[in-house]
């Protein structure tokens, strides 16, 4: 199973735990903490995401990392304890992403990526975010990126799907007009 499938799975699986717990804001709170101290320790990364270091030491410094995060929910102790067991704590950062995921679903808030030849004004994110509201009938998280290849227009993903209303776009589908033509 590819690491990508195991977060799933996992991903998954917490997240029905925590719904049935009552609390899974609290829940993607403590694994995002978790998770962010990780990324904030390298040295810390390298030894509970090599694989040359035995299962059992992973464990020994995830419970020693747990004690110092006293507020974390038995859940995610459990989880961590568990990942560093069967060695896949690596999928750790896939996994806190995809929880992250179903939770704005359950939510109902879906993301969005903006990108734009030049940064947009607060005004600007305000009417698109609006614009995206309404169209998926959902809360909207709106994140804005600049790409200065577009040359004008925008690109927006929202889940999977791309809406690319870019210059560039439209120049490249007219030269494959003229192409074909």
């Amino acid at each position: 199973m590819t690491d990508y499938a195991a977060a799933t799975r996992y991903a998954r699986a917490l997240f029905e735990a925590s719904v049935d717990g009552g609390d899974p804001e609290r829940t993607e709170a403590d694994l995002t903490a978790f998770t962010s101290l990780i990324e904030e320790h390298p040295l810390l990364a390298r030894a509970l995401f090599n694989p040359a270091v035995p299962a059992s030491r992973k464990r020994a410094v995830v419970e020693a990392v747990i004690e110092r995060l006293p507020d974390l929910s038995p859940l995610v102790t459990r989880l961590l304890v568990m990942l560093a067991d069967r060695d896949r704590l690596p999928v750790l950062p896939a996994l806190q992403e995809i929880f992250r995921d179903r939770l704005l679903d359950h939510r109902h808030v879906v993301r969005a990526r903006v990108t734009t030849a030049e940064p947009l004004t607060p005004q600007h994110v305000a009417a698109i975010t609006r614009s995206i509201e309404t169209v998926t009938g959902r809360e909207v998280q709106v994140e804005t990126a600049v790409d200065e290849d577009l040359v004008g227009g925008m690109v927006t993903q929202i889940g999977g799907t791309v809406f690319d209303g870019s210059v560039t776009h439209h120049i490249e589908r007219l030269r494959q007009r003229f192409m074909t033509a």
